[in-house]
């Protein structure tokens, strides 16, 4: 919940509490970090923080530094931007060039990549050593969906 207080007649956001974007940067993290299969522990061992702050940044209860961020790109493999892939509020980027302007989805925080069975799935797909036999299964996945579809059409 973010504090508000009045000032002019305009509600403002206390210094130093967390957005929306924070919230959604968090949940990025905790999603990028699930997928991986890595740990609160393991996350903050490789960035030097406690697994209490990596808690806190994955809830959107505090707000992640640019420097934090960019620590973070790199031990997770995904460039900064990943962080505000598919945000929708759009009018809280206004004014930061690159963001606000972007032709994006939007985010309901019910995404695919929010469930269980999905991060399961693509952990299994990915430990699959051999590349023709990913391949092959993406392949047979794919006709498996078109089929599907086509009987429900």
């Amino acid at each position: 919940m973010i504090k508000t207080e009045k000032s002019k007649g305009k509600t403002l956001k206390t210094k130093g509490s967390p957005t929306r974007v924070d919230e959604h940067v968090g949940s990025r993290l905790r999603q990028r970090r699930t997928l991986l299969g890595w740990s609160q522990e393991k996350l903050a061992d490789a960035v030097d923080i406690t697994f209490q702050q990596v808690q806190k940044y994955d809830r959107g209860l505090n707000r992640v530094s640019a420097s934090r961020l960019f620590q973070f790109s790199q031990v997770l493999d995904v460039p900064v931007s990943y962080f505000f892939d598919d945000y929708a509020g759009k009018k809280d980027l206004q004014g930061l060039p690159g963001l606000a302007d972007t032709d994006q989805e939007n985010f309901s925080g019910d995404s695919v990549f929010d469930r269980k069975e999905t991060i399961d799935l693509i952990r299994t797909y990915y430990s699959i050593r051999d590349p023709k036999v990913r391949r092959d299964l993406h392949k047979l996945i794919k006709s498996m969906a078109a089929s599907s579809a086509s009987e429900n059409s």
